[in-house]
């Protein structure tokens, strides 16, 4: 591990969540920043609210990796939010905005955030799907509270450089509750000895947490700016995974045949990706599926 990319002069937001403990794992000299002190070792400055960052006065960074937001895009996308309850804008779009509002005036280097491949307009793809492909944020308010995210982005450019980076299906062991398909259908598993899903035929693009995580850390010591695609560059149908976990727990998962939202098949473009960095996906679906039941069941046992 070179000097470079230990995260020195580096703070991350969200360090408490799936993705974040891996970066700051890989990188010991990151400072995590947040209410929640993470289960990795780094340096850690507690956070009450991101609408008062004064405490950061007395921490070296010019470089800042923000992951605050909320996965559960299903819960997000329905048409009632209960009242009193956060919505998608309270999730991903004020706290952006007061963070960066409050880092402007810094001489910050790099800002990395986070939003979705589920801005793409499924009417119109073309695999792999690339940064230029046409994008519909109106589909419901989780969309479109990403959507508004990039657009905060774009403006505070203005101020410092800042790559925003569409994930595409993030997998991989962790002791949160998830509500992606990978990790629904392993909680399935092991509570219940047998899963659903509603259909065999989609395909989509998964990339294993230790890689994105490899990935973003490069893309930190990169010139990238502006948008950027992250997955893992290939297609793996729904069936694939259905077979592979009920081939790994032992148990039946039943393709009930309904109809899916969304496209058909998803593939991101990484041309754009590694025209900054020199970054491949190292570990193979059958084995990121496998380390994440894997993991999973023993946090049961």
């Amino acid at each position: 591990m070179s000097e470079r990319f230990l995260g020195e002069n580096t703070i991350l937001f969200g360090g408490s969540g799936f993705l974040g403990p891996y970066i700051l794992n890989r990188c010991p000299r990151m400072v995590s920043v947040g209410r929640t002190r993470p289960a990795a070792p780094n340096a850690h400055v507690p956070v009450t609210s991101l609408s008062d960052l004064d405490v950061l006065d007395r921490v070296a960074f010019d470089k800042v990796v923000y992951i605050i937001g909320h996965t559960n895009h299903h819960a997000l996308e329905q048409e009632e939010i209960p009242r009193g309850e956060p919505n998608a804008f309270d999730y991903h779009l004020t706290p952006l905005l007061q963070t960066l509002e409050q880092l402007k005036r810094r001489p910050i280097r790099k800002f990395i955030h986070f939003s979705t491949i589920l801005l793409y307009d499924d009417r119109k793809l073309t695999i792999p799907v690339s940064e230029a492909s046409p994008i519909d944020p109106y589909k419901n308010r989780y969309v479109l509270s990403k959507y508004l995210a990039e657009e905060a982005s774009r403006f505070y450019a203005k101020w410092m450089p800042i790559l925003t980076v569409r994930f595409s299906n993030l997998y991989g062991p962790t002791p949160l509750e998830r509500y992606d398909l990978i990790h629904v259908l392993v909680r399935r598993l092991l509570a219940d000895g047998r899963a659903e899903i509603w259909s065999r035929r989609p395909e989509r693009d998964f990339i294993y947490v230790e890689d994105a995580a490899e990935a973003i850390v490069q893309l930190l010591e990169s010139d990238a700016a502006g948008l950027l695609n992250l997955g893992s560059g290939s297609m793996t149908s729904v069936a694939r995974i259905a077979d592979l976990l009920s081939e790994i727990s032992g148990c039946p998962i039943v393709d009930r045949d309904i109809p899916v939202a969304g496209p058909m098949q998803f593939q991101c473009d990484l041309t754009r990706l590694r025209s900054f960095i020199e970054w491949t996906p190292r570990h193979s679906i059958e084995e990121g599926v496998r380390r994440t039941f894997e993991e999973a069941k023993a946090r049961r046992a």
